[in-house]
């Protein structure tokens, strides 16, 4: 791990404890199975992936990172949290894909392989890390130029206190209390201004709508709670 890491080391351990159950459906990560496919298919759309070099960062046990390798790219998939890595790396053996998992900060990729990527996805750790900022730098330095970022986060209103933390972790218990800190969940508004300050421009912002009940989700035009969004490394 770098010195300079951009990390919390109690959010890594938060979420390593969900390691063994990542793959389940109907564990403690249900959420991001549901929600996966829309966020593949929102890269799909926007990135021409056979062949292309695609960074997923904070990837967790690589729910992302496999569906972005079954549609042809070259995936590198990167994550501070051993145990997630050491289940992703596992599960590989099941889905017979090829994706590059390693135990590694966003700093360290951006410094070994700058301009190296074609697409850098980024979901749902913005709001998780203590210099948002740094991390989006990282990000931005990553991508080559024509490159295209993908992220998600949760905004910052009174809905999303609402869905992510009272509902998700209090009344349904879908996530462990604690997963999410509302402080840091940041306004399309706040991630724009951070693009631009990366030398990024911003394409596009979609809402990302959930019903945990039907399991269900969607894009939308409603952003107050969860939002996906597209920008690109002027060429």
């Amino acid at each position: 791990m770098s010195q300079t890491a951009n990390v919390s080391p109690e959010e890594i351990a938060r979420f390593d404890q969900l390691a063994a159950r990542w793959w389940d459906p109907d564990g403690e990560s249900r959420p991001l199975h549901d929600l996966n496919p829309v966020r593949a298919a929102y890269i799909a759309a926007r990135v021409d992936l056979r062949g292309a070099r695609v960074a997923d960062v904070g990837c967790g046990g690589g729910l992302l990172s496999e569906a972005l390798a079954r549609a042809g790219a070259k995936v590198t998939g990167i994550d501070l949290g051993q145990k997630v890595i050491d289940v992703a790396r596992l599960h590989l053996h099941e889905s017979s894909l090829d994706v590059d998992y390693r135990v590694q900060s966003s700093v360290d990729l951006a410094a070994a392989e700058p301009a190296s990527f074609d697409a850098v996805c980024c979901m749902e750790l913005i709001e998780h890390v203590p210099d948002p900022a740094a991390l989006v730098h990282d990000l931005a330095t990553m991508l080559k130029p024509g490159g295209r970022l993908f992220m998600s986060t949760l905004n910052r209103t009174p809905a999303a206190f609402g869905a992510a933390i009272l509902g998700a972790e209090y009344v349904m218990r879908m996530l462990p209390r604690g997963t999410h800190h509302y402080a840091q969940f940041l306004k399309p508004s706040e991630l724009a201004r951070l693009l631009r300050q990366a030398g990024l421009e911003l394409d596009d912002v979609s809402g990302l709508g959930y019903n945990p009940l039907q399991r269900k989700a969607w894009l939308s035009r409603f952003t107050a709670v969860n939002y996906l969004l597209s920008a690109h490394k002027p060429a």
